[in-house]
Formats: C-alpha cells, structure tokens, sequence
C-alpha cells in the first residue's frame, strides 16, 4: 500500500507495507501442493504433510479445512485457544542438489492474530543424506498481499551438502487464532537475483560560503567530478543549506520543491543517480530538518522529516516530523535517517520492518558504533555522510566497504542486496529476526 505524505502542497508517495506481486519468470517447480485433502495427510513417507507440536500440553488444533484454499479447495488449517501453544504441519521435500538456488513461496491467511510476522512462520530446514541439519533454518517472509491472503516467499541457495528440506508452517503464540496454508511450492530459480548498487558518499566541509546556494554547489561540482564511478545512489550530508555560511535555520529554510531540489535534481539527472541530501524544509510556517530524495530523472520522489530533535534545533525553532517514510526504487526499498535520529533504535527499526534494504543517513556527526549497530540489528547496508565523523558504506555485519576522507573527499562501494549474510550458530538474521522479536511486550 501507498503512504502519502504532504509536503508544502507536494504529495509525495512513499512505500510502506506489502508491494504489489512482482513479476517472476517461470521457474522449474520441484514440488507443489496446492489441494490439500485428507488422504494426503499421513505419516507414512515424505511429501506428505505431518502435524507437530513440542509438546502436547500447548498443542494447537489440526485440520484439513477441504474448502479453505485460495481457490476453495483444501487447505492446512490450525488453531489455537491459548498463547502458550505451537505447532505445525511439516513435510520433507527430495530430490533436492546442493549449491542450486531455489524459491520457496506459501499462502496463508490469518485470523485474529495480532503479529502475523512472530506467530505465523514458514520454515525451511535444510537437510543432508542423513537427514542432519546442513545449516541453521531459513524463515520465508510476506511479500504481498491478495484477497485477504498472504505470500511469503524465500530465495536461497541451498547448502552444498544439503539433498532435502523440510518446510515446517506454523502457528503459535496467539489466543484464539487461526490459519490456514495453501498452494506451497518449492521451484529451482535458474536466474538467481543478483541486484548491485553502486553507492557513493563524501566527506567535505564547507567553509566561508555566503549563501546556502553557494554551500550546495560545492557539494554540486565535488559529486560531479566523480560522474566516471557512475553511482546509483549519492548519500550528502545533513544541512547542506547552512553548513559553511554563518546563516540560521531559518534564513535557509525554503519549500520543497524549491531552489536546492532544482539544483540537485538537475546534478541527480545529469549523473543518472538517486540523491539523498539534507536541507531545511519551511512550510506553512514551520522549519523542519529534511533529507529529499531524487530520482534519476531529477524529479523530486519524497522527502523526510527527521523525528528524533536534540535540544539544540527544537530550541532554535525547528519542528520534529512524525513518519517513517520508505521509497521504493528499482533496485529495491531504501529508507532515510538524519543525524539525531541514530541515537535511538527505533527510526532504523521502522525503515527496515517496511523493508527497507538500504539506509541513507545524512548527519552532521555522531556515534561510529552506533551507525554500524543499526546496520548489523536491522541486516540492511547503511549509507552515511558527515562533516564531523566517518563518510562510510557499511553492509550487514557492520563492516565497512568504504570511507570517503579530507585526503579522498568521495567513496564508492558496490552493495550486493541479494547476499545472504548467515551468522554461525544463528543464520539469516535478516529474516530470523522478525519471528522472535517481541513487538507486543509494551517498552516503558
């Protein structure tokens, strides 16, 4: 679904939630179930489907719901009466070849479950010849809604060693609720996906500018003279408007579009590039701190409004914003922080629960540990660009890819957004995460 934010009159649309299905080619289909009946649940040899539970103190209920299907025929159904219980319908898949990359989707639909991400999971246990586990378990995450129906969905190469997995749909953790599962596939993906980003931030200061104009084209004519780096997305630092000119917020304060979204627009188009920068945003009579982003068209594509104000701004005038916008591009979700907003869990948390696989982060200066923790919580590559810390690229495990300096004034770094990042003893943490965190315990 859209979010629209306004902006001085401007509507902008960001992305938030399920996308729209995307399109796919056609895959070789390892294994498909989409009519379940009861016949087809039994014990008696893989492929077919088993109902599970830890114990048998919080097993849930089991069913065959023979017309709950997508299409009205039979489904995998469970229920459960207290919080306690767990359980779920668990078939091994053969046949399989280790190192081939292979797409696992399911549909379910749910009902009165609060976190559908913690109490609704498809697991996918990847097995050897002898039936031992190859590696830690992957989780398959929604990826689009239809008709009150859910598709989650996981692209993965399978373990060299692995000849089986075991896919594993369950519900637990919820009082008096309900799912049922339908059309499960497992298909070899002979294209894996393989989506690299060129990002590109700098490292420059500003000083003795007369005017916010003349501030951003030195930043202008810098991201210019790296055009040969070719970059897909350019991170600027935080107020590019009032750094180096002696000027208030406030006096450097325009609408959006304005004259420095023109600037950008005209150097984002010329480089083909997405842009990222931070100004001050004025709009029927408040100030706020914005980072814009451009298309590669030069067209403004949203904006947002950092939350988190030290005393510094809000006592100097400027007002907090109150979403967590994320943008949609080409080659995927980006989201966008500014400054402040670093200190606290909670704005990386929102971008990347909206899935938000790249985080912009123009700030004036900040903790080091802290961006690369954002980066390596959330699994998402983190983007920064500062006047007093480190211009860096970091990628999921918090490692830096590279840093622009005083002596090397712009960096680029190629980001895979396809790599799995498994953790040892833990996994994929960029979807693991999602089915133990504990949205629903209040925080004080």
């Amino acid at each position: 679904m859209k979010a629209i934010l306004v902006l001085g009159g401007l509507a902008l649309f960001a992305i938030a939630g399920l996308g729209q299905m995307p399109a796919m080619a056609a895959a070789p289909v390892v294994t498909r179930f989409n009519n379940f009946t009861a016949a087809e649940i039994t014990n008696a040899a893989p492929g077919n489907w088993l109902a599970w539970a830890p114990r048998e103190e919080i097993r849930p209920r089991f069913s065959v719901d023979k017309s709950g299907g997508r299409t009205g025929r039979g489904a995998l159904a469970i229920k459960t009466a207290a919080p306690s219980e767990f359980g779920a319908w668990r078939s091994t898949i053969s046949g399989l070849t280790g190192g081939r990359t292979y797409c696992f989707t399911a549909w379910y639909r749910a009902r009165r479950v609060a976190n559908e991400r913690r109490s609704v999971s498809a697991r996918l246990e990847w097995l050897d010849e002898r039936g031992r586990a190859a590696r830690m378990p992957d989780y398959a995450l929604d990826a689009f809604t239809s008709n009150g129906w859910t598709q989650v969905r996981y692209v993965t190469a399978a373990p060299t060693n692995a000849r089986s997995v075991e896919v594993q749909l369950s519900l637990g953790f919820a009082a008096n609720a309900a799912v049922c599962w339908d059309d499960v596939e497992l298909a070899e993906e002979l294209s894996p996906p393989n989506r690299v980003v060129r990002a590109l931030t700098v490292y420059h200061r500003p000083r003795g500018t007369k005017s916010a104009a003349e501030s951003v084209e030195q930043f202008c004519r810098l991201v210019e003279g790296a055009a040969a780096q070719r970059p897909d997305m350019i991170c600027l630092p935080e107020g590019i408007t009032v750094v180096g000119n002696g000027k208030s917020y406030t006096e450097v304060s325009e609408p959006i579009p304005g004259p420095t979204t023109l600037r950008l627009g005209t150097l984002a188009k010329k480089l083909n590039s997405y842009l990222v920068a931070g100004i001050y945003e004025r709009t029927n009579g408040l100030v706020f701190n914005t980072a814009v982003l451009l298309g590669r068209g030069g067209e403004l594509l949203g904006a947002y409004r950092k939350t988190h104000l030290p005393r510094e701004e809000w006592e100097k005038g400027i007002t907090p914003g109150n979403q967590y916008p994320v943008f949609r591009t080409e080659f995927g979700k980006v989201g966008v922080m500014i400054c402040w907003d670093l200190q606290f869990p909670e704005p990386a948390r929102a971008l990347a629960a909206q899935g938000a696989e790249m985080i912009l982060l123009p700030i004036w200066g900040g903790s080091e540990v802290l961006a690369r923790a954002r980066a390596i919580e959330n699994s998402v590559f983190l983007i920064s660009a500062t006047y007093d810390m480190r211009s860096f690229i970091v990628d999921p495990t918090g490692q830096v890819l590279a840093e622009a300096t005083k002596d090397q004034p712009v960096a680029t770094a190629e980001l895979p957004l396809d790599r799995k990042f498994l953790q040892p003893w833990i996994g994929d943490m960029k979807t693991r995460a999602w089915k133990e965190r504990r949205p629903d315990i209040p925080v004080p």
